[in-house]
């Protein structure tokens, strides 16, 4: 189940990358929901929330199997390092840009915002790779 959720929250970030992502820097008010803009935390935040729980539980789950658990630790690493960048630089300027006056956000700025986003999607995908890696691992020790 945390597979299928980190699939989710890396089709939510292509999707952003794809569809919202080259429009907002000239049309701030597709990010600012006060404008009818989309509303990202309605979906990252519940998906959040979901993964991490699963990703818990998978690792208390498996904790006895040292293979399993090391790719476990490995997701729980990047999925760590994502969530900490993500909370002290992207959260803050995204809040920034949806609070902002849609005459005021720089498109340059908005556009670096996007770029730089889109290196948080490697981490994610670390993370995916982990987990695929643990449950190889798992069903190499149930000898499937």
């Amino acid at each position: 189940m945390a597979i299928l959720a980190a699939a989710t929250g890396i089709g939510g970030g292509l999707y952003e990358f794809i569809v919202i992502d080259p429009a907002w820097p000239n049309r701030p008010s597709l990010v600012q929901p006060k404008h009818g803009g989309v509303s990202r935390k309605r979906f990252w935040i519940p998906q959040h929330i979901v993964f991490e729980f699963l990703l818990v539980a998978a690792l208390v789950a498996t904790w006895t199997a040292s293979g399993v658990r090391q790719w476990l630790l490995v997701a729980v690493a990047t999925h760590a390092a994502m969530r900490i960048w993500s909370a002290f630089d992207f959260i803050p300027k995204a809040l920034a840009f949806e609070r902002a006056e849609a005459d005021s956000v720089a498109p340059e700025a908005a556009r670096r915002w996007t770029r730089r986003s889109r290196f948080r999607m490697l981490l994610d995908l670390a993370t995916l790779a982990a987990l695929l890696a643990a449950f190889r691992a798992a069903a190499q020790s149930a000898g499937l």
